[in-house]
């Protein structure tokens, strides 16, 4: 899998508010905490097609998170179906979670392109995609 994304750190004014969201987000799509540290947590994932990790770190000082300024607009993981598309806006819905748009087609970025987003505790897009191989 060469280029795949091997790790990411996402930024969050408290990691300790965080942790349940991402607990349940990140647990859903089979990903386990294995630390908790000063300045977050680290969830990884690990399975037969390869290995990422997600790290949630706090940040250095408050500000609103903008997708349209420099730095990460959004993060999209890939799911196993359409109902598991389904089944984690149902999670979402049941935390509590902002969802910017429910699940749906989107035919502009491929066929078979089904997705939710949704947004973190500190308005981060995140996205849960569907999408068949061609």
């Amino acid at each position: 899998m060469r280029g795949a994304v091997h790790h990411i750190d996402l930024t969050v004014q408290d990691p300790a508010a965080s942790a349940g969201f991402y607990e349940a987000v990140l647990g859903y799509m089979g990903y386990r905490r294995i630390v908790t540290h000063d300045n977050g947590m680290d969830f990884d994932l690990n399975g037969p097609d390869g290995f990422c990790s997600i790290g949630i770190v706090k940040a250095r000082r408050e500000r609103p998170h903008d997708r349209y300024t420099p730095g990460l607009h959004h993060l999209a993981w890939n799911a196993a179906s359409r109902e598991d598309v389904d089944n984690l806006h149902i999670l979402l819905i049941g935390m509590g979670a902002t969802i910017l748009d429910a699940p749906a087609d989107y035919p502009k970025y491929g066929e078979g392109y089904y997705a939710v987003f949704f947004a973190d505790p500190d308005g981060l897009k995140l996205e849960y995609v569907y999408k068949p191989r061609a």
